[in-house]
């Protein structure tokens, strides 16, 4: 919902300034419409219908996983696609992966989101309202901005969305913000008002290997994204997560792990492996052996470290492979569109 425009409507209307609040406090509990706002007058309702878009999205198609992921594929009203998923967890968890970009301008050769061509950054309405129609399906704890796109190239919408969040359930300490290792947002980050945590997608403990996955880091090398994320930290005093994607032969070795533990420091970062899923990329995914040897390398070291439940792999909703592939027509008969 574009509450800006919402806002303005309601003035235009001359209706009282608790009508949006009423009609956020519907929306952000998981209302479906106006319709169901039984404290609004009804011709308000009929108003707001005709002049307000109860969402800045259409949805395009749901998929539904074996493990209880739902990724939903989300069109703008210009026709730019958007991926994004609710992740239930044996725990009573219901965490979400949102995005803030169409497509992705860094192009990680790991990602699938990095194959796709960029559009735009998204406006703080079109990111809020990926929660919101994940609200409607289910009651929300968690989120992570680690969906399509690189967050802090689009900070200012994604800020203004994790002010709202806590009204759907999702505290501040509970919202995770990614980063590839964009320092300008970083430090921007650390001067924000919003109390959010940090994670840093690294995936190798040396400048050269870095830049051969992910061209990002000819721009912001290993140094210079690790001091703003220890200013973060000396700003924050909040542990920062590290994301390693584990690609078999490539970054996955013990020696490599040492390096990683040497580039860190235990008591500022949390390492987080990630098994690599599928994206028709050059990689393969390391050996549970092997990702088990990383891990215990770090422990050793004093890290942290924990390898990620994988979720909803069996409808490509899994960590790296958001790709609208439904957006594509060549590729509509893999998707069963």
């Amino acid at each position: 919902m574009d509450l800006s425009l919402l806002r303005s409507t309601l003035e235009e209307l001359g209706q009282p300034r608790f009508r949006f609040d009423q009609i956020w406090k519907w929306t952000a509990g998981g209302a479906a419409g106006y319709h169901e706002m039984s404290n609004l007058p009804a011709a308000l309702r009929d108003e707001l219908t005709a002049r307000v878009p109860f969402s800045t999205l259409s949805e395009l198609r749901r998929a539904s996983s074996s493990d209880g992921t739902d990724k939903l594929l989300l069109q703008t009203a210009d026709g730019r696609p958007i991926e994004t998923v609710l992740m239930r967890y044996k725990d009573g968890r219901r965490s979400i992966c949102v995005s803030s970009q169409s497509g992705c301008p860094l192009t990680c050769t790991f990602c699938a989101t990095g194959q796709m061509k960029f559009g735009r950054n998204l406006t703080a309405w079109e990111i809020l309202d990926q929660a919101l129609a994940l609200r409607r399906l289910d009651a929300l704890d968690h989120c992570v901005f680690m969906g399509m796109g690189e967050p802090m190239m689009n900070l200012d919408n994604v800020l203004e969305v994790c002010r709202r969040l806590p009204d759907l359930g999702i505290t501040n300490r509970r919202t995770g913000i990614s980063t590839v290792g964009w320092v300008p947002g970083i430090d921007k980050l650390t001067e924000s008002d919003v109390p959010v945590r940090l994670a840093w997608s690294l995936h190798a403990p040396e400048d050269a290997l870095r830049s051969e996955i992910m061209p990002v880091n000819e721009r912001y090398s290993l140094d210079e994204v690790k001091a703003a994320c220890d200013r973060f930290y000396e700003r924050r005093r909040k542990m920062i997560f590290v994301e390693y994607v584990m690609l078999g032969g490539v970054n996955d070795s013990v020696a490599q792990a040492k390096q990683l533990a040497d580039l860190l420091e235990p008591w500022r970062y949390k390492i987080n492996l990630i098994p690599y899923n599928p994206t028709d990329s050059m990689y393969d995914s390391s050996s549970q052996g092997a990702m088990e040897a990383f891990r215990q390398t770090l422990e050793d070291e004093g890290y942290n470290a924990t390898i990620r439940l994988i979720r909803g792999r069996d409808i490509d909703a899994a960590c790296g492979q958001l790709a609208a592939k439904a957006a594509n027509p060549k590729l509509k008969q893999r998707v069963g569109v």
